[in-house]
């Protein structure tokens, strides 16, 4: 198979990714050299911080369209969104990826990220997500392979692993609703630290239904723009079908934000004015009660334009959401104790390099690999 002649390499787009994948990695480096102290803001107070919450936290959710769409077409044969699965598949295997070198990065020694394997604990929720994010990321890299093998002429390869798919997504589709939902619970230890606004029992529910709405944004953004820049043709109707689905789950997202509105945390905490408050009011406005009422509307619902907007807000919604929980959600807790954090401009470099080697992957993956033609 050739390359896709209609996608050009060397575009502005192509040289500002260098730039910040060059810079970043560079950061990186720095980082694994003189540690955590000397790029960070973190501490032994504030283990936490900044790339936890939005490229672990974010990335995995970001990476939920994949188990929904493979769900979609490999287990319940909706040959509708087939058009769609691979590229849903690389965006999601790119989000574990991300994640994982975030991991890497955030621990005082990365060099013992294989420690998990082999040195079960069992009673830890961390352990657990550990062991789900290798499984899945597994799973997702063989869903991915038949686009590799394709392309290298490796029929036999491709067959043996079409002959394994409904298994491998039908497991993919269990690991990624328990690790999305296990995110969740590492918090419920937190009980102590975070706002009403955030820790509730649910939490664990709220993080799969929120990654879920994230993950038909996040596939339906992408499609548009491969749509636009990448030369990926697909029916309208699939952006439709989309947007009323991501309806239905932010329909009942909501319902479980203000049950623990007014039941556990107290409508007054929301509009007291504080910051905790005012990123609650954001991150509910931007990602949820703006998306609902212009989703209602059948005429948003077929709007491509509108649509693609309505995508944004929910992608920024669950990423305020997650920045929140990770951040936020302790502010007035380590401000009591006389602590405080915010990230370095080495913590923004480094997300915005692996964002942007995620971004030239996935072009990179489009030029070369049979992406667009499942």
């Amino acid at each position: 198979m050739e390359s896709n002649p209609t996608i050009r390499t060397w575009t502005p787009t192509t040289f500002i990714l260098l730039f910040f994948i060059v810079a970043g990695s560079a950061a990186i480096v720095y980082r694994l050299i003189f540690g955590l102290g000397a790029t960070t803001n973190l501490n032994d107070s504030y283990p936490w911080g900044f790339w936890l919450g939005l490229d672990v936290l974010g990335g995995v959710a970001m990476a939920a369209g994949g188990f929904i769409i493979a769900c979609a077409v490999y287990i319940f044969n909706w040959k509708k969104y087939r058009p769609i699965v691979r590229p849903a598949i690389l965006t999601a295997f790119l989000g574990y990826l991300m994640a994982v070198v975030a991991i890497c990065l955030d621990i005082g020694h990365p060099f013992r990220i294989w420690h998990p394997m082999f040195m079960w604990q069992y009673h830890s929720v961390m352990w657990v997500v550990a062991m789900h994010v290798i499984f899945y990321t597994t799973t997702l890299a063989l869903e991915f392979s038949p686009m590799l093998f394709e392309r290298l002429g490796w029929e036999k390869a491709r067959k043996a692993v079409g002959r394994v798919m409904v298994g491998a997504v039908i497991f993919g589709v269990m690991l990624s609703t328990l690790h999305q939902s296990s995110l969740g619970a590492v918090y419920l230890i937190a009980e102590s630290k975070m706002s009403p606004l955030w820790w509730d029992t649910k939490l664990p529910f709220q993080f799969l239904v929120s990654a879920v709405a994230m993950g038909l944004a996040m596939v339906s953004l992408e499609t548009m723009l491969s749509r636009k820049f990448l030369g990926h043709e697909v029916d309208k109707e699939i952006f439709y079908g989309l947007a009323r689905r991501s309806l239905i789950i932010l329909f009942f997202y909501p319902l479980l934000k203000l049950y623990q509105l007014f039941v556990v945390a107290g409508v007054g905490l929301a509009f007291d004015g504080s910051l905790e408050a005012n990123m609650y009011l954001l991150e509910m406005l931007i990602g949820v009660v703006i998306p609902v009422a212009l989703l209602a509307m059948k005429s948003v619902r077929t709007n491509i334009h509108r649509i693609f907007s309505i995508n944004l807000m929910v992608i920024t919604g669950v990423l305020l959401n997650r920045l929140n929980v990770g951040l936020f959600s302790m502010e007035t807790y380590f401000s009591s104790q006389g602590m405080s954090y915010s990230p370095t401009w080495m913590e923004f470099l480094v997300s915005l390099g692996i964002i942007s080697l995620g971004i030239f992957l996935y072009k990179m993956s489009a030029k070369h690999l049979p992406l667009f033609s499942h």
